[in-house]
């Protein structure tokens, strides 16, 4: 696995640089991604582990997948991704979510393997209109709550929904759950949607419950 500070550096200088190439300011992208710009300057120092869904946020106001911003090299053609450079994020029931790989549009993609104990669940953000999430379980029994209405997806089955709305994914069962994702959302340039939309807080989405500026 990278080494934390070194994951946190790149992050720091991945948002730093997708901001800057758009020509942002900070309290535009704390704007449209609702994240608070006291939060976008911790990140941006490299003085934050921000969460699963800040990161999402933000990745998602930049027009770029989650793994682009935790990239610690740039991509060549052919990437073999090993073992020690998969980014882990950890739950405090102590499962964890590893972002095995990524890519960029025009394919944006991302490959997770997630892993929940008894009792633990996470609660996703509504992702950009039209993305969608396919996983299959490999251990255990996943309720998946997509926009309130919950599906039990058992061992060797599979499922695709659509991820522009809120979701949970939960183990409420007493094994270990293992479920392999793939994210997919479709290329939308952050300078095709207009200001007055980017600005508008009615589109705004609800911050992560207790998010603070040492999420």
């Amino acid at each position: 696995m990278a080494d934390p500070a070194t994951i946190t550096a790149a992050i720091a200088a991945n948002v730093r640089g997708q901001r800057a190439h758009r020509g942002m300011t900070l309290d535009e992208l704390a704007a449209r991604s609702n994240v608070s710009r006291g939060m976008l300057i911790q990140v941006e120092q490299g003085r934050t582990n921000p969460s699963v869904n800040t990161l999402s946020r933000i990745a998602d106001a930049l027009g770029v997948t989650l793994a682009r911003l935790v990239e610690v090299a740039d991509t060549p053609v052919v990437r073999v991704v090993h073992e020690s450079e998969v980014v882990t994020f950890r739950h405090p029931g102590g499962g964890s979510a590893r972002l095995l790989v990524g890519t960029d549009a025009p394919a944006i993609l991302e490959l997770w393997d997630w892993r929940l104990g008894p009792g633990d669940h996470h609660d996703g953000d509504a992702h950009p209109a039209g993305t969608r999430e396919m996983l299959t379980v490999l251990e255990g029994r996943l309720t998946l709550t997509v926009y309130g209405r919950s599906h039990v997806v058992g061992p060797g089955d599979a499922v695709v929904f659509s991820a522009d709305r809120p979701h949970r994914y939960a183990n409420e069962h007493d094994r270990p759950l293992r479920f392999v994702m793939v994210v997919t959302e479709p290329p939308e340039p952050p300078d095709a949607v207009p200001a007055d939309v980017r600005e508008s807080p009615d589109v705004r989405r609800p911050p992560d419950a207790g998010e603070s500026a040492h999420d």
